[in-house]
């Protein structure tokens, strides 16, 4: 896949986006430059997150930004999404692959080099690494909370596949995170909380352009 397919991530998570609905988020962020869409919304119904998933479906095709279901391959086949996300908990990589199709963008969570490497054999096409910095978003096993810059490095050095940084990123440090060899940053609270989406969405942008 197009690593710049990856330079701002953004992460639904409705009850984080202070009353505002996730289709009004993702078009603000798309508004404001973001390349890459993950439909969250783990605590939603599944009905419910396929009746938000077909809108967003709807303005990410419009962009023209690659859209992924997290967790949920039968969500991703029924919004007819680019792909998945999955994390430990998840199918396997090569099932998920066989039920989506050669041409699915299926990315996998990692915390560590060896799970990086192991993601990639199975066959991500590109993968989310952190929490690279503590944060309240996600539910994160404490092991993996703060994984810091140098495990970014690391796995940089260690797969050729496209990756995110996320976790606990802003504008402030985003640029530390693709210095460190990430090819984008994904978030959730700093766009979906933020007062300006949009806004928001654009200095990430230019954050991650700038290096």
């Amino acid at each position: 896949m197009n690593p710049d397919d990856l330079r701002v991530y953004l992460v639904t998570q409705q009850h984080l986006s202070a009353g505002r609905s996730t289709p009004a988020v993702v078009a603000d962020a798309l508004a404001g430059g973001a390349t890459f869409v993950q439909l969250r919304e783990k605590d939603r119904p599944a009905r419910e997150r396929y009746e938000v998933g077909r809108r967003v479906r709807e303005l990410t095709a419009e962009a023209d930004v690659p859209f992924v279901v997290n967790d949920r391959v039968d969500l991703a086949l029924a919004l007819d999404a680019d792909g998945v996300h999955l994390g430990d908990d998840d199918l396997p990589v090569p099932v998920a692959r066989d039920l989506l199709g050669d041409d699915a963008i299926v990315g996998r969570s990692v915390s560590t080099v060896a799970a990086a490497r192991e993601a990639v054999d199975a066959g991500a096409d590109y993968l989310g690494v952190g929490a690279v910095f503590a944060t309240g978003s996600k539910d994160v096993d404490p092991a993996d909370a703060d994984i810091g810059l140098e495990r970014v490095r690391d796995v940089a050095d260690s797969v050729d596949v496209p990756f995110v940084g996320i976790g606990g990123i802003t504008a402030d440090n985003a640029a530390r995170v693709v210095e460190a060899g990430a090819d984008g940053v994904a978030v959730i609270s700093a766009l979906t909380d933020a007062p300006d989406v949009a806004a928001a969405a654009r200095a990430l942008r230019e954050a991650v352009d700038r290096v």
